[in-house]
């Protein structure tokens, strides 16, 4: 079973994402701020994250950045309502971006995908 971290400041998006997650068969850690997401990094190994961008008065992006320099093997897919930050570079870090929506859909299927991509690279050695 695959362990994720959904980071989202909005309490009703982390409820939402970690039942229909954990509906999916992963289990499931939310964190509402970066210290919360830092915290449970440092006292847990995730298979993954999903990060959002806009953190009320933090940024998501010094969260990926941190991930990606002490955790480079763990895939981080960013999930905003903002479209316009996949023209970011600082964004291109990450491993997938979503559009939020209330459809999970295609979250859940970049979920698979990340995940099968890091299985493959764990098989081959990489």
């Amino acid at each position: 079973m695959s362990k994720l971290l959904v980071v989202d400041d909005e309490a009703n998006i982390r409820l939402l994402y970690s039942e229909e997650l954990r509906d999916e068969g992963y289990a499931v850690e939310t964190a509402g701020t970066i210290a919360e997401a830092v915290a449970k990094l440092e006292q847990d190994n995730f298979d993954l994250a999903v990060l959002d961008i806009k953190l009320k008065n933090e940024s998501g992006i010094e969260l990926l950045q941190k991930i990606v320099k002490e955790r480079h093997d763990m895939p981080v897919i960013l999930c905003s309502a903002f479209s316009c930050y996949k023209d970011d570079f600082s964004a291109w870090m990450a491993d997938s971006y979503v559009v939020k929506s209330g459809d999970l859909t295609e979250l859940k299927e970049e979920i698979k995908r990340v995940l099968a991509k890091k299985a493959q690279r764990r098989a081959a050695g990489l």
